[in-house]
């Protein structure tokens, strides 16, 4: 693996744990797709530095435990703009 990959790798999964990010968030900060985010954080990470990938896994476990109800908050904070205007 080239060694820039690496260090992005690092890079976004120090973003995501000091910020609790979610793959979504740490793709529009770096610039890249989630594919990406998501590819270097589980896969490449893991062979990087396993400790970091544990870390980071955590945090993605969260987020990906409250998705739904974020999804629901989008969905309400829509609906009550559509309304009041």
């Amino acid at each position: 693996m080239k060694s820039y990959i690496e260090e992005r790798a690092v890079e976004i999964a120090n973003y995501i744990i000091e910020n609790n990010t979610t793959v979504r968030q740490a793709a529009k900060h770096f610039g890249i797709s989630k594919s990406t985010v998501h590819k270097d954080v589980t896969e490449r990470l893991e062979q990087v530095n396993p400790s970091l990938a544990q870390e980071t896994r955590k945090v993605l476990d969260v987020n990906k435990s409250e998705r739904h109800i974020r999804g629901g908050m989008a969905t309400k904070e829509k609906y009550a703009h559509q309304h009041g205007a």
